[in-house]
């Protein structure tokens, strides 16, 4: 009775999942892959270079995630998404729109809105909301705190006043509310 019902509830989920949606990838390149790069996946991806919209963990060389991906993006070389909640590891990582969570690496790069931790040598973000950690930190609009060498909020309220006589850089600590 146990197995049937299994079986039962197996063909259930089946029969109403999304024929778009996978559970495992494994990439060469975007176009060579197991499932094309327009299939969800929901679950696990092994890529040497792999680009899939994403609910999963991605382990490889070159991991992108495309439409509103959330998880583990753990690369050696490069990760980059388009909108991203979770986390990437990786020398080089980069969000081209929203970004939720922590990015570590040699060069952590958000074009648009990025709210969590960015720790690296590098970090680099046009609206950014929280903490970045590195030697170099700069932001565009912060709100939140910058530790590292050298830190830039272009947006400092600090340096409105005297635009000619400060820059809109401290060493050590920055920060703008």
């Amino acid at each position: 009775m146990k197995k049937l019902l299994l079986l039962t509830s197996f063909l259930a989920g089946a029969a109403f999942a999304n024929a778009e949606d996978a559970a495992f990838q494994l990439s060469l390149t975007p176009d060579i892959a197991i499932h094309s790069k327009t299939t969800q996946i929901n679950g696990l991806a092994l890529n040497i270079w792999g680009e899939n919209p994403q609910h999963s963990l991605n382990l490889g060389i070159v991991n992108g995630s495309t439409g509103d991906s959330v998880g583990l993006s753990w690369a050696f070389i490069a990760n980059y998404a388009d909108s991203y909640t979770g986390v990437q590891w990786g020398l080089l990582n980069v969000s081209r729109s929203n970004f939720l969570g922590w990015q570590d690496g040699v060069l952590n790069y958000s074009q648009g809105t990025f709210t969590g931790l960015q720790s690296g040598w590098i970090n680099i973000a046009q609206e950014f909301h929280g903490l970045q950690l590195g030697l170099l930190n700069y932001s565009e609009n912060l709100r939140g705190v910058q530790i590292g060498f050298v830190n830039v909020a272009r947006n400092n309220p600090w340096f409105k006043e005297f635009p000619d006589k400060l820059a809109t850089g401290f060493p050590i600590v920055n920060w703008s509310f």
